[in-house]
């Protein structure tokens, strides 16, 4: 509105400024819509705890809460009837050919008319499968001489691994390292474990020992181990945090279908992959969770898609996105469509439809989460949860679809997130490791059993094969 008595020039320049002002007005408006639409989906993210359920983040990061997060099963129904399916070996207790026969008599008289009985013959049988009485057993080694008759005294010799006038021998040092290596007990528990079933003093040093020689012996394996996955055609490598000496490390992971290798060190990113030596001159397909670090190693990557379903669930049931939903459906459609195929991949035809949909699915979701544009701020615009899935989608493509067109490729990077599953349990259990080198004797042991468990091995036989010299060898092939 223009006030009277005003001459044209002054009209003119109020109606300008003016004009301004209103052009002003709407950009500001326009800038806070824009700020509103953003807060409203950090409130979002914000009233969805993330954790394990909905997100990438793993179990372990979960904490000790009183109510745990329910599991969300990525798993479809198959049709099929819960237990064991036809065909299946199934494992109850066979009857065998006893040990011992305890016979149960008649009295010698029939109890209805008191006449002599006749020799009894066995009727029906039973047998009951337990431990015998468990102790410990000493046997005592002695040395002997003769003196022959031209002067000379003749000596026996001590086997080679008895060394100490008094030891511990090779099966219950075995029996330690397998309780506290594989099947996570703490080391005190462990040595009390062994000193109530055996009735043999056994200490926790004992136990320390124990692991200590054994760590000594299967390094070289290990490093052999090691070396091998260089050359892997497929590896899958993974990390996870760890307390050592109370201060927190990261231990790190590289797995392949027959082999497992384990190491520790105080970084998780380039730094550690460089210093431990098995991924830097890795050339194969390397499958991981997207953590930038491996983006840094030159070969070929491929995506855990685990990780994607995990949050496209949550965008759909949480954020209620319909586009999440449909993606989640058609990346478990071409899961699916893989593992009933005889060559265990799609055709061309059939990849070249599976993103064709999944493109326009991104179109989808780009028009339900345009990136918010940059604020001319120093470092990247934050982006909400969606858009940064939806840029990692597009961006990655090719690797998460790897799984598709490569047979030895498999959906997820399950066997590296397996590889740290125990150690999470057993830092659970037993706590912190008090010492690096205590940590890095648990990564050789680990390793090694973790190899031949995949292939088969009896650990506990190889423990104490391991321990009086004779390391039984993984294949490395």
């Amino acid at each position: 509105m223009v006030p009277f008595g005003l001459s044209e020039a002054e009209k003119d320049a109020l109606i300008l400024e003016q004009q301004t002002t209103i052009t002003e007005l709407r950009a500001t408006v326009s800038s806070l819509q824009d700020r509103i639409v953003e807060l409203e989906e950090i409130v979002r993210q914000l009233r969805v705890k993330l954790d394990s359920t909905n997100s990438n983040r793993p179990p372990s990061s979960d904490g000790l809460s009183k109510k745990p997060p329910k599991p969300r099963s990525l798993r479809q129904k198959s049709g099929k009837k819960p237990g064991g399916q036809p065909g299946h070996p199934g494992k109850s207790l066979a009857w065998s050919t006893p040990d011992e026969i305890v016979e149960h008599r008649p009295e010698p008289t029939c109890d209805a008319c008191n006449a002599p009985l006749p020799e009894a013959t066995v009727s029906c049988s039973r047998q009951v499968v337990d431990l015998p009485p468990i102790r410990h057993r000493v046997t005592e080694h002695r040395v002997l001489e003769a003196h022959c008759s031209c002067g000379k005294v003749c000596t026996g010799s001590f086997p080679e691994n008895v060394r100490a006038p008094l030891q511990y021998g090779p099966q219950i040092r075995a029996l330690a390292v397998y309780l506290t290596q594989h099947q996570m007990l703490p080391i005190q528990r462990s040595a009390n474990l062994i000193s109530d079933l055996f009735e043999v003093s056994f200490s926790e040093r004992s136990v320390e020992a124990a692991c200590i020689q054994a760590a000594c012996v299967l390094e070289p394996t290990v490093d052999a181990i090691a070396a091998s996955l260089r050359n892997a055609k497929v590896v899958h490598a993974d990390e996870t945090g760890i307390r050592i000496e109370k201060a927190l490390h990261w231990l790190h992971t590289a797995v392949t279908r027959t082999l497992s290798w384990i190491g520790v060190h105080k970084k998780r990113g380039e730094i550690a992959i460089v210093a431990l030596g098995v991924l830097p001159n890795f050339r194969g397909t390397l499958i991981h969770d997207g953590w930038k670090s491996y983006r840094k190693i030159t070969c070929i990557h491929s995506l855990c898609n685990a990780h994607h379903l995990r949050e496209l669930d949550a965008l759909a049931k949480d954020h209620h996105q319909p586009w999440a939903a449909k993606m989640g459906e058609l990346l478990r459609e071409a899961d699916h469509a893989v593992n009933v195929s005889p060559e265990a991949k799609l055709t061309p035809e059939e990849i070249a439809d599976y993103r064709r949909r999944y493109g326009k699915i991104l179109e989808q979701g780009d028009l339900a989460h345009p990136l918010v544009a940059s604020s001319g701020k120093r470092g990247k615009t934050k982006q909400s949860q969606a858009a940064n899935l939806l840029r990692r989608l597009r961006t990655h493509a090719d690797d998460i679809w790897r799984f598709a067109s490569d047979p030895d490729v498999p959906f997820t990077n399950n066997l590296a997130e397996q590889s740290v599953r125990m150690p999470k349990v057993k830092q659970k259990i037993s706590g912190s490791f008090r010492t690096k080198e205590g940590a890095q004797r648990f990564c050789i042991i680990r390793s090694y059993l973790e190899t031949m468990r995949k292939q088969g091995q009896k650990l506990f036989g190889t423990l104490v094969d391991a321990l009086q010299g004779k390391v039984v060898q993984p294949n490395l092939s």
